[in-house]
């Protein structure tokens, strides 16, 4: 019983990893953040695949999270900066090894994917020609 609330444990805090980074976005705009605060507009023309929406959610749900910070500044027009939190300047070094990892086996990645997609297309064309020999060929 011990042992399974260890296994628990480590899939919970993996949850909890995976939950702060998942979003397609987030990591992306941590890593804009990283030389400096910007405003939204600014973070906005770095990733312009970004529809402004999506942006003022990540922004958001980052900011909830805790990894970045928002700063309002009192002048008019109002202007609004975005930084790293000291949680978020911590997570950065992890991203970049996580980038550095990726990189690395791009090849490896790109052999599974190969494979796997004609081993799919294989398969499929003799599920049909078995569906056809048995007569449902749909």
């Amino acid at each position: 019983m011990k042992k399974l609330r260890s296994v628990r444990q480590r899939a919970l805090q993996s949850k909890d990893a995976i939950e702060l980074l998942s979003d397609k976005w987030r990591i992306v705009v941590l890593h804009v953040l990283t030389p400096r605060p910007l405003r939204a507009s600014e973070l906005q023309r770095a990733i312009h695949l970004v529809s402004p929406k999506m942006l003022t959610q990540t922004l958001r749900g980052l900011e909830r999270d805790g990894l970045i910070e928002r700063r309002i500044f009192t002048v008019v027009p109002a202007r609004v900066e975005y930084k790293l939190s000291r949680m978020g300047e911590s997570v950065i070094p992890l991203l970049r090894e996580l980038c550095h990892w990726a990189k690395a086996h791009v090849a490896e990645r790109d052999f599974a994917r190969n494979r796997f997609d004609a081993n799919n297309r294989n398969l499929s064309h003799l599920q049909r020609r078995t569906l056809v020999a048995a007569g449902d060929g749909r």
